[in-house]
């Protein structure tokens, strides 16, 4: 198996090695402040005629970092990455990838992606998918069939795309964007539509491109997906970056609790979530489950305990990923 670790990408065996010396130093510190970040885009901005579908985004991706895009419908993550991949030109501003223009490096190969849509034909094989990339960036068939074997698709590699799964269409699609040996990857939703199995899948394939150091940013409406596999969360709200850091650094922009509990009818839930509005920033009613996002807990648990609705399973947690993303986006929607 031919494996990218044969082709540059994996890390070097770590040996027991003597102190650097002040000029070993110096000389490693100005390679990696000459080294020019992933992505970096400045005062982006795409419009459509009156809207504003990206409003001057200024954001900067080192190499080798793994970026979670969130932000609800119509916030400007597909646009966003569209201009990225060089599919549209911005209206004013600046995209730079690997400190040159998109289209430049997009032909290189260094940059590829895997799409919600399109990409695929239904009567070619999954083989003959990928052996038409290895064929256009000039490789020789066996590097098709490496990758095969690395993404786990030899089994299918017979198969036409017609009558692969969604999740098997999407492993296809991966598989196509490693050809090149890209240096950064774009996944735009790129689990959407998948079963539980086929995103776990896919999300360990995507982990082992992450361990070799690809540079690598994905949009997505699975919020758990942003906070087991991202180094970086970027949260997008009618074109604008309003949330920026870690999962934990997301976590802290929004203090407060989660309190949560289950009623015996949605009627009794509808009842106390009446009750408590006044004491909590979000409530959310699923059911006979009820979710309340709050600074007053003790507030919240009193006054549903006073009631009559006769709360069971109560918890209380520090707010998660997905708490904090609702009181981000909601509060700016308006």
């Amino acid at each position: 198996m031919v494996s990218h670790e044969s082709v540059g990408h994996s890390p070097a065996m770590k040996t027991p090695t003597q102190p650097r010396s002040n000029t070993e130093t110096v000389i490693e510190d100005a390679r990696h402040l000459a080294t020019p970040p992933a992505v970096d885009l400045t005062d982006l901005t795409k419009s459509f005629g009156p809207v504003k579908a990206v409003d001057n985004i200024s954001v900067t991706i080192p190499t080798g970092q793994v970026v979670a895009l969130l932000g609800p419908n119509g916030a400007g993550k597909t646009t966003t990455l569209d201009m990225v991949l060089a599919l549209a030109k911005p209206t004013s501003g600046q995209v730079l990838l690997f400190g040159s223009p998109p289209r430049s490096v997009v032909d290189q190969g260094r940059v590829t992606a895997v799409t919600q849509t399109g990409g695929i034909q239904n009567r070619m094989t999954v083989y003959e998918h990928v052996r038409l990339m290895a064929d256009l960036f000039g490789y020789p068939k066996q590097r098709a069939s490496a990758i095969l074997e690395q993404t786990g698709l030899e089994s299918l590699s017979k198969r036409r795309l017609g009558v692969c799964s969604g999740g098997e269409r999407q492993k296809v699609k991966f598989a196509m964007s490693l050809v090149s040996d890209p240096d950064l990857l774009i996944l735009d939703e790129p689990t959407s539509g998948m079963d539980v199995t086929a995103r776990r899948e896919f999300w360990s394939l995507v982990h082992q491109q992450a361990e070799q150091g690809r540079t690598i940013i994905f949009a997505t409406h699975y919020l758990e997906e942003a906070d087991q596999f991202s180094d970086r969360v970027i949260i997008l709200v009618h074109g604008r970056v309003v949330a920026d850091g870690s999962t934990e650094q997301i976590r802290q922009m929004v203090s407060g609790v989660t309190v949560s509990c289950r009623f015996d009818s949605a009627e009794a839930a509808t009842t106390a979530a009446d009750a408590i509005r006044g004491l909590a920033d979000t409530v959310t009613v699923q059911g006979t489950q009820l979710t309340i996002a709050t600074h007053r807990s003790d507030d919240v648990i009193a006054t549903m305990i006073r009631g009559r609705s006769n709360p069971h399973d109560l918890r209380v947690k520090d707010q998660g990923i997905e708490e904090v993303f609702i009181s981000l986006t909601e509060s700016r929607r308006s």
